[in-house]
């Protein structure tokens, strides 16, 4: 069956999901996620709102892309980055509960 494992292809393996995670698991990443919630946004508007350099932004927007977050279009000569997937936002504001409940055990956590 040229090399695919047929069980990986059928289902996501708790590693896809990791991985998934790990997308957000970077703070510039998340805070990029975050910004792109409230509005749609160039690289420019980015690197003004979160006051990172516009390499680190573009770098962090490439794999945002890549993993689903974000897609973006050309609006003159600007590309212009948007969510996804509404249900990102519905993820975000979980995990903001979640860790509002759990905040100090987390922040406290040295097994991570």
């Amino acid at each position: 069956m040229d090399g695919v494992n047929t069980a990986e292809t059928s289902s996501p393996s708790a590693e896809i999901y990791a991985k998934f995670f790990q997308g957000l698991a970077n703070a510039t990443r998340l805070r990029i996620v975050e910004a792109l919630l409230t509005a749609d946004m160039n690289v420019s508007q980015l690197v003004e709102r979160l006051g990172v350099s516009q390499s680190q932004i573009s770098n962090q927007l490439a794999c945002l892309k890549w993993c689903g977050y974000v897609s973006s279009t050309q609006q003159g000569k600007f590309v212009v980055y948007r969510i996804t997937d509404e249900r990102v936002r519905q993820m975000i504001a979980l995990a903001k509960q979640i860790v509002a409940e759990n905040a100090q055990n987390i922040h406290s956590c040295t097994r991570m």
